[in-house]
C-alpha cells in the first residue's frame, strides 16, 4: 500500500475503518439530487487519486477503476447509470475476486 494517498483508506475519511467497500465509497462522492448528470471526466479529475479499498487485500486509486469504465461514457444520467457503469468495470478490470453472476460464475469461490 502507498503512503501517497489522498487520505488513509481505512480512516474516517476512507473506507471508515475498513467498514466502507468500493461501490459504497464511490458513490458517498456524489450527490444524487445535486450532481446529475455528472460529467465523468470532472468526476475522475477530482477524485482520481482517491483510495478505494476493493476488498481486505487491496486498495487501488480510483482511476485505475474508471480506466475500465466504458469510453462511450462521458457521462451518468444517474446515479443508477454511474452503479452500472462502475460495476461493469470492476468486473471487467478483475477488481471483485467473486462474481455470483456473469460470464464465468465459478471463477473463484467465495
Amino acid at each position: 500500500m502507498s503512503n501517497d494517498w489522498p487520505v488513509d483508506p481505512d480512516g474516517e475519511e476512507g473506507s471508515e475503518g475498513m467498514r466502507k467497500f468500493d461501490m459504497r465509497i464511490i458513490a458517498d462522492k456524489v450527490d444524487e439530487e445535486e450532481d446529475f448528470p455528472l460529467d465523468r471526466n470532472e468526476f475522475v479529475d477530482e477524485y482520481g487519486d482517491y483510495p478505494i479499498r476493493v476488498n481486505h487485500e487491496t486498495i487501488v486509486a480510483m482511476s485505475d477503476i474508471f480506466d475500465y469504465v466504458d469510453e462511450d461514457i462521458d457521462e451518468f444520467e444517474t446515479i443508477l447509470d454511474m452503479h452500472k457503469a462502475v460495476g461493469d468495470a470492476m468486473r471487467a478490470g478483475n477488481f471483485w475476486k467473486y462474481h455470483p453472476q456473469g460470464k464465468d460464475p465459478e471463477k473463484v469461490p467465495a
